[in-house]
């Protein structure tokens, strides 16, 4: 699998996370929130710029592709390693006894803090498809899919 293979997989997966209702659609407000969950650095400015740019009409919605063209601009000087490390350095931040997992509840609360729009039934969907094995918590692993797809 080549980078932009991966690179689309880790998109995919971050948008379905957030289309909660399975619309096919992210409200726009949430994509910095997708983008500070990945780990990404970007300018607000320039975010806005680019989602007016994809959403011209205003809906404050934006499908995939939509959100594919605004991530992609921020995803491409990332090289694999590099993210992994930075998402192994945001993990370690939250695991904050060391152990190897955070508790879905302080997820829940690191999405709430990034994206203060996101109701109680938002993060109610996206801990579910994150802690798949329904355990409370989350291991680096499946943190690791949750923000790359794999």
């Amino acid at each position: 699998m080549d980078d932009d293979d991966q690179k689309m997989q880790i998109m995919r997966k971050a948008f379905q996370m957030f289309d909660t209702t399975k619309c096919g659609f992210i409200e726009t407000l949430k994509i910095s929130t997708i983008l500070n969950t990945m780990g990404q650095l970007f300018e607000e400015a320039e975010l806005q710029t680019l989602i007016e740019e994809t959403d011209p009409e205003g809906s404050g919605k934006v499908n995939f592709d939509g959100f594919c063209r605004i991530a992609a601009h921020f995803l491409e000087e990332e090289d694999t390693e590099a993210m992994q490390e930075e998402l192994k350095e945001a993990f370690r931040l939250y695991d904050r006894e060391g152990n190897g997992f955070i508790s879905t509840q302080t997820l829940r609360e690191i999405l709430a803090a990034l994206d203060d729009k996101l109701g109680p039934d938002d993060l109610d969907g996206i801990i579910a498809e994150i802690d798949t094995d329904g355990s409370g918590t989350v291991d680096f692993d499946e943190f690791m899919e949750m923000m790359t797809g794999e």
